[in-house]
Order: C-alpha cells, then structure tokens, then sequence
C-alpha cells in the first residue's frame, strides 16, 4: 500500500474549504485573492531560490533585502527591523541571549512560551517569574502587575531583563507603557514577545503596540495576525539599551544560513499589504465582530470574553479580534465544542480548553466567516441537552520553586517515576499545555501535588500536554 505524502494530506485539507480561525493569518491565503495578489500563489516553486546576483543576503543584506528591512522599520515605527525566518522563536532567542550573559538573571512572566524557557537553556540564564493574574472559571491568565514587576526589579537587582508576553494568546494587554517606565528607572531592558500582536498598529482601537509603549526590543510573528506565511515573523529594536552588534550575531547563529526567500517575500508582501490596505481592512473586520458579539450574547448560556473585563485585575486593554467563547453553562466543554465546529460546521478554531474556545480573527477573514460561526453556535445550542451538573473544574497556575536551573536539568542525571512517586522531585522535562505552549512545569522545578492532579484532570478531558513520557500520564522524568 501507498504512503499518503504529506502533500497529498495538505491537499485533501485545503480542498475541505475550512472556514479559518486560526493562523496562519493569510486564511488558507483567501486575502491574496480579494487583493490580487496570488503572484505569491502561483509562482511558490518559482521563486525558491538562494544568494545569487540580485537576491541580496539575510545576513548581510545591503540591496533588496536591505530595503525591505528597512520599509518594514519605517511602517512598523522602529529604529531598526530584521526579518526572521526560522520563526518567533529565533526572535525570542536572539533577543534574549543578545541582552544577557551566562549565569545572568533575567525576569520573565510566568506566562511566557516555550521558546523563553528554551533560550533560558540556550544562554544558561536564571528565572525569576511574574506571576498574571488568573481567571480561573475561564482558565486564562490575565494581566501582569507593573506593582509586581518593579517589586521583582527590588528584589533582584542583578536581573538583567524583563521579557514580557504581550499581547497574551487570548488577546489581554497589561499596562506595557507603565511597564517600560518602571523596567528603565531600573536601567534595564525590556524584551517584549508580541507575537500575536503584529496587527495592533492598524486601529486606535485596538491596544497600542508594544514599540508605542517603549519596549527596547519586540518579536511579532507576522504570519499569526498578519497575511505572510508560516513561520515568517520579525524582531524590531530601538533605543540607546540594546548591543545591536551582539543581536546581529544571535540572529545569525539562530537562523538558517539558508534562508528561505518564499518566506521573506511573504513577509514584504504582507508589509505592503499592512500599508496599503491594513486599516480599512481591520476596520472592516472590527465591524463584523461587533455584529458576531451582539448577536451571539443572546443565546442563552453563552459566555465571550469583552471588554468587561478591562481595569481589573491588570487588564489594561483587550484585542478585540481575539473571540473567546464558552458554552460551558450549556454542558459541553471547550475541547467538544471545537471538534464538533469542526466536524459538523467546517469551522476551525485556534485553539480550545476545557472551559471555552479561542477564534483568532485577522483582515483575511471575512463577514460570511461570521454569519456562519453564530449559526454553528446556534445550531450547537438548540441540539443540546442538559446534562447535569457544570463542569467544576478550576485552572491552575500553579507557584513553582526551582530547584535548580533549566540548563543544569537538562544535563543531570534522570530516573523515571510514576507521577504518584514524584511529588517534591526536581523535574527533568516539561509539561506543556498545547496550545498555547506555556509551561506548566519546567526542567529543574519541583513537582507539586495539585499540578500532578490538574494534568491528569486535563488529559482525561482532551487537553494534549506536550512532554509527556507516556500518553496516560503514569510515569515521569525527575533529576536523581
């Protein structure tokens, strides 16, 4: 029998016809389309190519790459921009090791991705976590206190950075600007992941971006809220804090030395999109979402994420194209409720958990997108029945102590346990809830009863939790 290719499956899914709300943000490239723009689309294989007379170079780039650097610079109103091919993850890398030494001490928001705690690894660095506030009947972290982040500074005046998540994968922005005023009282640098923020700058009302709000140096990811394709994000600097010279060194060291010129043609295009077309687009899109929020809050046992929740608990702001949304008073969980959009609707969400589910919005999608989303809810809601009691479930973020550094674990000695065995163990791998990808448990830390009960909880709801030694959860890696 044949292998089916990954292409062929690719293929099958595209002609599914998906209705997208999820990355990446192009929407299964429907926004080339309505602004003629499908050169990228039909020449793909075309223009896979590498350094030759008239390509320029990423990592020496002095002609057309250069130029696209630099209009990126100009229209997302930084000093200085770089294209990064290798994903946010390179970003966050470069960034990261580009503004610290080894043994250093950095502070990071508990909420971080993955991809912080990794370059913790990379550049043997030393955490010191910022705990958000957590909405717990929603399982969402919320905002970071600028209180707690200058308590942090005080208390550890050797730390080096504050790396800040903003905004966060359901769309909450803290107060970044009171942030960055606190973050350089101190003389320190401020590292902002704004991976899922590249489209903030296209509406006052949406919050302001993390350069308007002082950061020293920003990751976007381009292809999540932006149409360019996978992987394709960028790292902005400015100011006087940041050794450009050691960031340019990091960017070559994390990135391909071959790289992709699909990827950064795409990012030039969704620039130029971003320009021409961003603000009537995302006006657009404002719109329809207000349309989608005032007729969905009349189904009965509907919960959505808005703008009640700004001035507490440190929510500054809130993205508005992210849609948050519950039927959990309705009796169907978040992990339910996007397999069914899925198989019965042709809608695909971003992500979901126990509580809710995530649409991650963007100027690719379109009003139809929306009349049929309230519909599938709709039909979901008349089809239900009661079953009982809500699920009582609450999220856990859990306090962790270190027991040594992330760097140290990966490299000591492990045994394997079962879970029950483990509690007060120094841990040797991760666990992840993806997405979104912000750890649980790091290497290095302590294990804790109520995170071991929480993970099993999840994994019998359908969570999938990354770094899992066996998919039911009943052994794990410790430092001996």
């Amino acid at each position: 029998m044949k292998n089916k290719l990954l292409l062929e499956e690719l293929m099958d899914i595209y002609k599914q016809d998906i209705i997208s709300f999820h990355t990446p943000g192009h929407k299964n490239a429907r926004i080339y389309d309505k602004l003629f723009s499908n050169a990228i689309k039909e020449n793909l294989i075309n223009i896979d190519t590498t350094e030759i007379i008239g390509t320029d170079n990423l990592h020496n780039a002095i002609g057309i790459i250069n130029d696209a650097q630099k209009r990126a610079s100009e229209i997302f109103k930084s000093e200085e921009s770089y294209f990064l091919v290798n994903g946010s993850t390179s970003g966050i890398y470069s960034m990261i090791m580009g503004s610290t030494s080894p043994g250093d001490r950095i502070l990071i928001d508990r909420n971080c991705h993955q991809s912080v705690i990794n370059a913790l690894i990379l550049g043997d660095l030393i955490p010191e976590y910022i705990y958000p506030d957590i909405d717990i009947n929603r399982g969402i972290p919320l905002g970071i206190s600028p209180d707690e982040v200058e308590k942090k500074l005080k208390e550890f005046p050797d730390a080096k950075a504050v790396i800040i998540t903003y905004p966060t994968y359901h769309g909450i922005a803290c107060d970044l600007k009171k942030i960055a005023d606190i973050v350089h009282k101190y003389n320190k640098i401020l590292l902002v992941d704004e991976a899922h923020g590249a489209h903030l700058g296209l509406s006052k009302d949406l919050p302001r971006t993390a350069l308007e709000s002082g950061a020293d140096m920003v990751v976007q990811s381009i292809h999540k809220t932006l149409p360019a394709l996978t992987q394709a994000s960028i790292l902005h600097i400015q100011g006087d804090r940041v050794h450009r010279d050691r960031i340019k060194f990091m960017l070559k060291v994390h990135q391909s030395s071959s790289p992709s010129y699909i990827l950064m043609s795409s990012l030039d295009l969704a620039i130029n999109i971003y320009e021409e077309y961003g603000q009537e687009l995302m006006s657009e899109l404002l719109y329809n979402i207000d349309i989608f929020k005032s007729k969905i809050k009349s189904i009965d046992g509907i919960d959505i994420l808005d703008n009640s929740i700004i001035g507490k608990n440190n929510v500054l702001d809130i993205d508005k194209t992210k849609l948050w949304i519950s039927l959990l008073d309705n009796r169907i969980n978040g992990y339910d409720l996007e397999n069914r959009l899925r198989s019965e609707y042709n809608i695909q969400m971003e992500l979901s958990n126990i509580y809710g589910v995530l649409a991650l919005t963007t100027i690719g999608n379109e009003k139809q997108d929306f009349e049929k989303l309230y519909t599938a809810f709709m039909d979901i809601v008349s089809k239900l029945k009661d079953t009982g009691i809500r699920d009582g479930i609450k999220f856990i973020q859990p306090i962790v102590k270190r027991g040594i550094s992330p760097r140290a674990a990966l490299y000591a000695d492990k045994k394997i346990l079962k879970v029950e065995e483990s509690i007060d163990h120094i841990s040797g791998q991760y666990l992840i809830p993806y997405p979104p990808g912000v750890p649980l448990l790091i290497p290095g830390e302590i294990i804790d009863r109520d995170m071991i009960l929480y993970v099993k909880e999840m994994l019998s709801k359908g969570m999938e939790i990354m770094g899992l030694r066996d998919k039911n959860f009943e052994y794990i890696e410790v430092i001996v």
